[in-house]
């Protein structure tokens, strides 16, 4: 059995990014890229009104002073003519300022007359223009590699003007579930002492949150060679396969076992954690296997520390760029642990964090309100409301 930081750090040393692929931008949101984006052009290409109002020359501009009105300027639509002393623009934001103009004087501080405009003593001291380039370059890094393209990438990766973006490919996630007591959702009341296979649907949910492509969930009974034949099938059809349940030591704990005919080769098969003692992780035919404990409190801990850092890796970022732990306070005081690094699960409110009652690993209408989870040291003692913690958010996100 190791500790949580030897097991990530055996992760990240393994693992490497799957194949690169080239995607057209409309297909790139989510995505994690293998290669940085680099602008075409400089941005914005040339200088342009940053509010809606009159382009002129502020050297030639006083307050109450007429200028006449040659033209009008809008985004997509330049005035082409040269503007003279004494002249002026209508123009709005976005468009290009027209030669001869330095300054967008805003249309609040102005007065039409026909073709005449004057403005106001105070329409000062903002120019209210953005310079050529004043956001990036031409061939300058828009967005770096190994940045998931998440809403605000995205528009920095379309504003490099690119068609297509080099991106790596999306791990293929197969779920397995074990035990002869699961039955799909919808069914497990019409069979006695059935229940409801929960586990899987929020594993999925992780998996395709983190970026996975989900290709195939299913339940396997505790029959050794009816698993054995479903992890070859599932190990034919994606990078990662995760089992969940069967991952102790009793007589009908298959979870390893019915990996070992596929070459199982164990990077940790314990983990000094609770939750989730019993989480192992391997390879089976060069692919990914991770075993998560069965019950739905210890599987969604441990998914959260090691299938959201897997897949972030086979995406080619890095195993901590998605273990980002924070420094917040207790709103509430929390109780002492054990002799293990314990990662008690806590919600939010305008406080702090509020550990939740019930932290029975079997719990799962209590696993709705646990957002967070406090990092506890093996031995940590009883913590008073406002104890700074180590936190961890359950979903991140992008």
């Amino acid at each position: 059995m190791i500790v949580l930081e030897a097991a990530l750090s055996l992760l990240a040393a393994r693992v490497t990014p799957l194949a690169v692929e080239e995607v057209a931008i409309d297909a790139a949101a989510g995505r994690v890229l293998a290669a940085p984006v680099l602008a075409r052009a400089q941005s914005p290409r040339t200088a342009v009104a940053a509010m809606d109002g009159y382009a002129v020359n502020d050297a030639t501009t006083a307050p109450e002073v007429p200028l006449k009105l040659v033209g009008e300027a809008r985004p997509g639509a330049r005035y082409t003519g040269n503007v003279a002393p004494g002249e002026a623009v209508r123009i709005f934001t976005g468009a290009p300022m027209p030669n001869g103009t330095d300054r967008c004087i805003m249309q609040e501080y102005a007065t039409r007359d026909g073709d005449l405009v004057r403005f106001a003593a105070d329409y000062g001291p903002g120019w209210h223009v953005r310079e050529a380039g004043s956001d990036f370059a031409a061939g300058t890094v828009a967005v770096d590699a190994g940045r998931r393209l998440d809403p605000r990438a995205m528009i920095a990766a379309a504003a490099a003007d690119r068609k297509t973006i080099c991106v790596h490919a999306r791990p293929r996630v197969a779920i397995i579930g074990t035990g002869d007591e699961l039955a799909h959702p919808g069914d497990a009341w019409q069979r006695a002492d059935a229940v409801p296979d929960s586990v899987t649907h929020g594993v999925a949910a992780m998996a395709a949150q983190a970026g996975g492509i989900i290709v195939a969930r299913s339940i396997g009974i505790d029959d050794l060679a009816e698993l054995e034949a479903l992890a070859g099938t599932m190990l034919d059809r994606a990078d990662v396969v995760v089992v969940t349940g069967g991952a102790s030591v009793g007589d009908r704990d298959f979870a390893r076992p019915m990996f070992a005919p596929h070459g199982l080769d164990l990077l940790f098969a314990k983990v000094a954690i609770k939750p989730g003692k019993p989480v192992w992780i391997g390879r089976a035919r060069k692919n990914w296997v991770l075993g998560l404990p069965g019950n739905p409190g210890s599987a969604m801990v441990t998914a959260r520390l090691f299938l959201w850092p897997l897949l972030a890796a086979l995406q080619g970022q890095p195993v901590g760029s998605v273990l980002r732990w924070r420094r917040l306070p207790l709103a509430v005081p929390m109780a002492a642990t054990g002799s293990r690094e314990t990662l008690v699960r806590a919600c939010w409110d305008d406080e702090g964090l509020c550990p939740i009652n019930l932290q029975d690993s079997g719990a799962q209408r209590a696993l709705v309100d646990a957002g967070w989870l406090i990092r506890c040291p093996a031995g940590t003692p009883a913590l008073p409301a406002g104890q700074m913690v180590n936190a961890l958010s359950i979903s991140p996100g992008f």
